[in-house]
């Protein structure tokens, strides 16, 4: 059974930083793209950022570009999403994915790209 597993979530104030993790198991993830999702008025998901099954190619939301940075070990079979400057708009669930096809994907912007979801990991940034 494939499961992606985060953590690192929790409650911060404005302008501090956070770590969140996906660990991916039941299935490797070495030739597949991953990312970062949260849910946004009118939408069910919204992009915050992939990573290409390399760790060559990542791309960012631009309401997070500049503070977020994504990063992945394919031997850990993990992706983390580094968090920074944060702001009370980034208040949401996180939710990690994972692509299962094609092989050597890069990291898309669509949610239904994605064939594998974690459950999420709050993060609330207080004013």
């Amino acid at each position: 059974q494939v499961q992606l597993v985060e953590s690192g979530g929790g409650l911060v104030q404005a302008g501090g930083s956070l770590s969140l993790s996906c660990a991916a198991s039941g299935r490797s993830f070495k030739r597949d793209a991953m990312g970062w999702f949260r849910p946004a008025p009118g939408k069910d998901c919204e992009f915050v950022a992939a990573i290409s099954w390399s760790g060559g190619t990542k791309n960012f939301a631009d309401s997070v570009k500049g503070r977020f940075t994504i990063s992945r070990d394919k031997d850990k079979n993990t992706v983390s999403l580094q968090i920074n400057s944060l702001k009370p708009e980034d208040t949401a669930v996180y939710y990690c994915a994972a692509r299962a096809a094609p092989a050597y994907s890069s990291g898309s912007y669509y949610d239904h790209d994605y064939a594998y979801w974690g459950q999420g990991t709050q993060v609330t940034v207080s004013s």
